[in-house]
């Protein structure tokens, strides 16, 4: 039997990747193993974040970027090279292995690409925020904003959100999500800035969690509820408690849209079993509201009623503008 000697074994070459979104030393026990059995371990970047932790947990790294073919002859002998990639994934390296791999005339180690650490759900957040405190400070334009003065984007994004929905377009819907995503973020940091009342993205997102939780005492508590009514119920309760309201009318933004405005109006008297008689006056705008009214009751959301008819009145002017 003719074995492949020690010498002439072409080794393994094994690229750990991790992720700048995980905390430096969190990495999957494989990863451990292949750095503690590797004979060497190289990485391009003195800098990299991983590396303090590898040395402490023993591990000598070497600081070097190495060609294709000085790794592949680093593995000669059988030898297990771990390279810790940079990063940007050291695209020249596995380029230079790809290219050699495919002239059929070296004799090629074992390549494994190796993910040392996972992102978890929401880690791509991290980034927004990294990229919103760079162009914040560096960005003329941005670095200028003022809540005031992003207040019309907020406004505009999310009836750009409201559209795609509608519509239907599920790349439309995820677009027009991260532009509302960044307009919490941007506010988030601005605010940053503030010399007497300072919070950041941590404050805002620590806020709605404590709040959700509070309001969810059928999930985080002993309450319990079966239908969306008795959820409703939990939601309204705490939040009374929260707010500790004079009136119901209390937190109702006056500067959303009309029809959206009497609609809420009249949930908040139907939900707290009020009678409340409708104002007497003539004109259009009370009898819009009556109409309100009536479509809350029915369960109807008015104002999207009337964008879905309007969106028809849109569609029947387009089919008379082109028969003309």
């Amino acid at each position: 039997m003719n074995a492949i000697s020690s010498e002439a074994a072409p080794g393994r070459i094994v690229l750990l990747t991790t992720s700048h979104r995980v905390a430096p030393g969190l990495l999957s026990w494989p990863a451990w193993q292949a750095l503690h059995d590797a004979d060497r371990v190289l990485c391009a970047d003195g800098a990299h974040p991983q590396l303090p932790y590898l040395r402490e947990a023993g591990i000598t790294v070497d600081e070097a970027a190495p060609t294709a073919e000085e790794l592949i002859a680093a593995c000669a002998g059988g030898h297990t090279v771990v390279v810790v990639a940079t990063g940007e994934g050291e695209p020249a390296l596995t380029d230079g292995l790809a290219r050699l791999a495919g002239s059929g005339r070296v004799s090629m180690p074992e390549l494994e690409l190796l993910p040392a650490s996972y992102d978890l759900p929401g880690a791509r957040l991290l980034d927004l925020v990294q990229v919103m405190d760079r162009i914040r400070a560096e960005c003329p334009w941005s670095s200028q904003q003022t809540h005031k003065g992003l207040a019309k984007y907020g406004i505009e994004e999310a009836y750009e959100l409201v559209e795609a929905i509608e519509d239907g377009d599920r790349d439309e819907l995820r677009e027009e999500l991260g532009d509302v995503l960044l307009q919490v973020v941007f506010h988030a940091r601005i605010a940053e800035e503030d010399p007497d009342a300072p919070f950041s993205i941590d404050d805002v997102a620590g806020g709605i969690v404590t709040k959700l939780i509070h309001r969810h005492p059928h999930v985080f508590g002993d309450e319990t509820a079966t239908t969306p009514e008795e959820v409703k119920e939990h939601w309204l309760r705490t939040k009374a408690v929260e707010k500790r309201r004079e009136s119901v009318t209390e937190g109702i933004p006056l500067g959303q849209p009309g029809l959206a405005l009497a609609a809420k109006l009249a949930s908040r008297v139907r939900t707290a079993g009020l009678e409340v008689p409708l104002p007497s006056g003539e004109g259009v705008g009370y009898e819009l509201l009556a109409m309100a009214v009536r479509a809350e009751a029915a369960g109807v959301d008015p104002e999207a009623a009337l964008r879905v008819a309007a969106r028809a009145y849109r569609d029947a002017i387009r089919q008379v503008e082109g028969e003309g």
